[in-house]
């Protein structure tokens, strides 16, 4: 039990460039894969597929995908910044501020005025270096029995993600969810690419590799007694 609660500790977003020189073994991605074959799934539907990635040319053009800055992205992601290292560690969630340009930092900024002036860029930005990109993918026209819009369905995507994420820790590789490529201009740039049906929708997409640095931002945790209530909420 050790053993797992320090891969869990360990487990983090690796957001720094990766070795694009260094490919991800396929036993690794076996073993990743056999991980989330294993994931609980309501109705044990197993609603899911992954498409690796790991052609040299297919990252390029997939890089080569333009996409702009969401408000609405912005706007939400402000909501979770702290202003410096002691205030994330007070607040117990979300991320530092430094992380993202200034524009950005403000809560109560116009984000649609932000977004329209943000420069379109590549997805090469995102990927920084990935050898391997992992898309999980999701049939939209099934869901789990008796759940109101699917939600089973899609906590049973983020076990998906979640044994994905300790079997990639767990074997040394750096992995952070992209969440730019659910967006629906992207999707569609992917689906012409690399030929997955009409029926199925991006969940989540991974970039997956070796650091070329360790990670040095904050992680922050709340307290257990501040989420944890014992036979009555309060306690």
């Amino acid at each position: 039990m050790q053993n797992l609660l320090d891969l869990i500790h360990e487990r983090h977003s690796a957001r720094m460039p990766y070795d694009s020189r260094r490919p991800v073994p396929q036993p690794a991605l076996d073993q990743i894969a056999e991980a989330a074959s294993w994931a609980p799934t309501a109705h044990n539907m197993q609603n899911f597929d992954i498409l690796a990635v790991d052609d040299p040319n297919a990252l390029q053009a997939i890089g080569a995908i333009e996409t702009r800055t969401s408000p609405v992205f912005l706007r939400e992601n402000a909501r979770q910044l702290s202003a410096s290292p002691e205030a994330l560690r007070k607040r117990g969630t979300g991320v530092i501020a430094s992380m993202f340009p200034p524009a950005w930092r403000d809560p109560d900024a116009d984000f649609e005025a932000i977004a329209a002036a943000e420069p379109v860029v590549p997805l090469s930005h995102s990927l920084q270096g990935a050898p391997c990109l992992l898309l999980v993918l999701y049939d939209a026209d099934k869901r789990a029995p008796a759940s109101e819009g699917d939600v089973l369905g899609f906590i049973s995507l983020g076990c998906v993600m979640q044994n994905m994420w300790l079997a990639a820790q767990s074997l040394g590789l750096g992995l952070q969810i992209l969440s730019v490529f659910s967006s629906d201009t992207v999707e569609a740039a992917m689906r012409r690419m690399l030929g997955f049906p009409a029926h199925l929708k991006i969940a989540y997409a991974c970039r997956l590799g070796y650091p070329v640095e360790p990670h040095d931002y904050v992680r922050v945790r709340r307290p257990r007694d501040a989420f944890v209530h014992h036979n009555r909420y309060g306690r």
